[in-house]
């Protein structure tokens, strides 16, 4: 597979796993904090590292709003839920040892 096409197909996939987060509002982040390891915040970070390395002027809210489809205080205010108690402890016990 050359360059051109490998780079056309992370793309590709990036696309759809950004849409699928958009799609899905009903999984919280912290749910997919606990179980991967990271979440929509967390791709923004990855997204406006990339872009810092490339020189692309952009800021955390910009990349956020990438990742979200909407600004984050407009999805936050629309799906975001409060953390349950089970969900914060297996977060601080996954997150302890970093």
């Amino acid at each position: 597979m050359d360059e051109q096409t490998k780079l056309e197909l992370e793309a590709a996939a990036f696309r759809r796993m950004v849409a699928h987060f958009q799609e899905r509002t009903d999984v919280q982040n912290i749910d997919v904090m606990n179980l991967a390891g990271f979440c929509r915040n967390c791709l923004s970070k990855w997204y406006l590292a990339a872009a810092e390395e490339k020189g692309v002027d952009l800021d955390y809210d910009q990349a956020r709003e990438v990742v979200y489809g909407m600004p984050y205080g407009e999805w936050k205010a629309k799906y975001q839920t409060e953390a349950t108690a089970e969900q914060k402890a297996k977060f601080a016990e996954r997150h302890s040892n970093h």
